[in-house]
C-alpha cells in the first residue's frame, strides 16, 4: 500500500505536532501532506523544522474541504487517508487500513477515541438508509479513501462549511461505494468538545438542507428528515428555556436562524443539483480549481 496522509491544520501547533508524532510511530513510511491555513500561530516554522512531513500547502481559505481538497491535489499514494490536527493514529491504524483496502474496500474509516474517568470511549458505525440508499457515515479526521474513490466522487464540496464528510458519504452510497469499519483502523482524541461555543443554527441547517436536496433532490423524505432535526433541536433548545439557562428570545432567534438556514439550504441544494448531474453531485469539488495553494514546501525530491 502506497499511504499519503492529508492533515488540515488551522491554529493548532501543538496538537498537531502530536498528530505528525504519531504518524511517525506508527506510519513512518507514509507520505504527510499537511495543508495550514491561514494560521498564525507559528504552524509553518514548526512544520518546516521537521524532517517527517513530505509536503506543506498554505491556502489562504478559513474552509476545510477547501483544505482537504488541497491536500488531496497534492498526494501521490494510491491510497489517501484524511487525519485531524487534534488526533493521533494509534498503533493499529495503519493495518487496519490496510486490511480493508486489501480486501477491496474503496473507503476506510473506523472509531475516534476519547477518554472518560472509566476508560475510553468508543464509536460503532453509523449508517441509514436515505430514498433506497444505504448510507456509511465516517469522520473526516479518520478516514482513508482509495485514489479511484476519492477522484470518483472529485473530492468534497468546497460550497460546505461544516458536514463536508456527511456529504461526502452520501455520494459514494450513490455511486455504489463501499465504506469499510474497521475498529482497528482508530485515533484517539485527547480533548473533549467545547460545549460552550455558540451554536452556529444558520450554518448547520443551511448544510443540511443543502445537502439532502443535492443528493437525493426536494422529496419528501428530504423536507421530513431535515424538519425532524429542526425539531429535535427546538426541543433542546426549549427546555434550556425552561430550565432558566436560556431567554426566550435566545429561542425565537435560534428558531429564525434555522428557518433561514433551511430555505438557503434548499435553494442553494437545487442549484446545486443542476449544476452537477452526474453521479459525483460535487459543483465544487477537485476538479473545480487549481489556485488553493498560495505556497507550497516540497521536500520529496530531497529525499
Amino acid at each position: 500500500m502506497n499511504l499519503s496522509v492529508v492533515v488540515p491544520t488551522l491554529n493548532g501547533r501543538e496538537p498537531l505536532s502530536d498528530c505528525l508524532d504519531a504518524l511517525a510511530r506508527h506510519a513512518p513510511d507514509a507520505e504527510v501532506v499537511v495543508v495550514n491555513g491561514p494560521s498564525a500561530d507559528g504552524t509553518t516554522g514548526m512544520v518546516c523544522d521537521r524532517d517527517d512531513v513530505s509536503t506543506l500547502v498554505e491556502i489562504s481559505d478559513r474552509n476545510l474541504n477547501v483544505a482537504r481538497n488541497a491536500g488531496i491535489a497534492e498526494a501521490t499514494g494510491d491510497v489517501i487517508a484524511l487525519v485531524g490536527q487534534d488526533v493521533t493514529v494509534e498503533a493499529s491504524w495503519y493495518d487496519g487500513v490496510e486490511e480493508a483496502v486489501t480486501a477491496d474496500s474503496d473507503v476506510v474509516t473506523g472509531p475516534i477515541h476519547r477518554p472518560v474517568r472509566a476508560g475510553v470511549t468508543t464509536q460503532t458505525v453509523e449508517t441509514r438508509a436515505i430514498a433506497g440508499r444505504d448510507v456509511t457515515y465516517f469522520a473526516g479526521q479518520n478516514v482513508a479513501f482509495t485514489r479511484d474513490a476519492v477522484e470518483a466522487v472529485d473530492g468534497f464540496d468546497e460550497n460546505l462549511r461544516t458536514g463536508g464528510a456527511r456529504d461526502c458519504a452520501h455520494r459514494l452510497a450513490g455511486l455504489g461505494r463501499t465504506v469499510a469499519w474497521k475498529p482497528t483502523a482508530s485515533v484517539r482524541h485527547d480533548e473533549s468538545a467545547d460545549d460552550g461555543i455558540e451554536r452556529e443554527w444558520d450554518v448547520k441547517y443551511r448544510s443540511l438542507a443543502y445537502r439532502m436536496v443535492k443528493n437525493y433532490g426536494p422529496r419528501l423524505t428530504v423536507f421530513r428528515r431535515t424538519l425532524r432535526d429542526a425539531a429535535t433541536d427546538a426541543r433542546k433548545t426549549g427546555r434550556e428555556v425552561a430550565s432558566g439557562d436560556a431567554e426566550p428570545s435566545f429561542w425565537a432567534s435560534c428558531g429564525k436562524r434555522v428557518c433561514k438556514g433551511i430555505a438557503v439550504g434548499t435553494k442553494d441544494g437545487a442549484l446545486a443539483r443542476v449544476r452537477d448531474r452526474s453521479d459525483a453531485r460535487n459543483p465544487a469539488g477537485l476538479s473545480s480549481r487549481a489556485d488553493r495553494a498560495v505556497e507550497r514546501y516540497d521536500w520529496r525530491d530531497e529525499a
